[in-house]
């Protein structure tokens, strides 16, 4: 049988990921008694994401984010810092400076 083949799948769109990846946040802070991290990721929400304090006064937390843009800042001792290692700054809603991260 000449002239017949197999009918071709639908082609797939790639969409972007929808999956979450572990981002890595520091902090050095060793004077700290508490820092925090906040983000729109967490809807600014000071105390969901308490970081761990480590022997040398780095402050570590590990969160899955999604594909895109992130917006946060360190909560250190009840005081707001952007990180200096963060990807760039950008202003929040109220026009404020905060630090940036993209994740692909």
């Amino acid at each position: 049988m000449h002239g017949t083949r197999p009918a071709n799948p639908p082609l797939q769109r790639l969409q972007a990921r929808a999956t979450l990846k572990p981002i890595n946040f520091i902090c050095l802070a060793p004077e700290a008694k508490q820092v925090c991290l906040v983000g729109d990721f967490n809807q600014w929400n000071p105390t969901s994401h308490p970081m761990k304090r480590h022997v040398d006064g780095s402050w570590h937390l590990a969160v899955s984010l999604g594909h895109g843009g992130h917006h946060y800042q360190f909560l250190i001792d009840g005081e707001r810092k952007d990180d200096p290692r963060a990807q760039g700054l950008a202003r929040n809603a109220a026009g404020e400076k905060v630090s940036m991260l993209m994740v692909s």
